[in-house]
C-alpha cells in the first residue's frame, strides 16, 4: 500500500512539474541500494531526487546512466527551513557517487548559496556541486543519513522529459 501511495505521489508530482523544472523523483524507504532504487535512463536529463530520512543510519540510493563523454552534473541542495537549515554540515546526509569504473566521489559541502525555485516557490541552499566529463555506464548514488533530514539531489541539466525505471 505504501508503494502504491508513493507511486501516486510521484505521478502527481510529474503531472504538476512544468517542462522547465527538474523532474521530481522521490526515493522510497525501499530504495536502500542503487540496484533497488530507481534508474535515471539518461543522466543528462534534469531530475530532482528527493530523499527524506527519519533517523541516523538510513540509506537511500539510485542510479543514473551516462554515455562516455556526457557531462555528469550533480548538485546537493537543502530547503531553507528547519531542521535542515539549522543542521551542521556534519549532521546532513552524506552522498557518495560511484562511477562505472569504481571511482568514489563524496560530495563535500563547499558553499551555502541561496537559490529560489519559482515553480515550487521554495528557497534552497546549494551546498555542493560537481560537473565533470562522465565515464560511460551506470553511476551509483548512495545517501546515508546522520540524523532526521531531507535533501534534494539535482542530476543533469537538459530540461527535457526523462525516463525513470524502477525494479530493473
Amino acid at each position: 500500500m505504501k508503494k502504491l501511495i508513493a507511486a501516486a505521489l510521484v505521478l502527481t508530482l510529474f503531472s504538476l512539474a512544468p517542462a522547465s523544472a527538474h523532474q521530481p523523483v522521490v526515493l522510497l524507504d525501499s530504495d536502500t541500494t542503487p540496484s533497488a532504487g530507481p534508474l535515471l535512463v539518461d543522466g543528462t536529463v534534469s531530475f530532482a531526487i528527493r530523499a527524506a530520512f527519519s533517523k541516523a543510519g538510513q540509506k537511500k540510493a539510485f542510479r543514473a546512466a551516462l554515455l562516455e563523454g556526457d557531462q555528469l552534473d550533480v548538485q546537493y541542495l537543502i530547503v531553507d527551513k528547519r531542521p535542515e537549515n539549522k543542521l551542521k554540515s556534519s549532521q546532513l546526509p552524506q552522498l557518495v557517487i560511484t562511477s562505472p569504473s569504481g571511482k568514489k566521489i563524496t560530495m563535500k559541502f563547499t558553499e551555502r548559496t541561496e537559490f529560489y525555485e519559482p515553480w515550487g516557490r521554495t528557497t534552497y541552499f546549494y551546498l555542493s556541486r560537481i560537473s565533470e566529463v562522465a565515464e560511460g555506464g551506470i553511476y551509483n548514488f548512495v545517501a546515508t543519513s546522520r540524523t532526521k533530514a531531507a535533501i534534494t539531489i539535482a542530476v543533469g541539466e537538459k530540461e527535457i522529459p526523462g525516463e525513470v525505471l524502477r525494479g530493473q
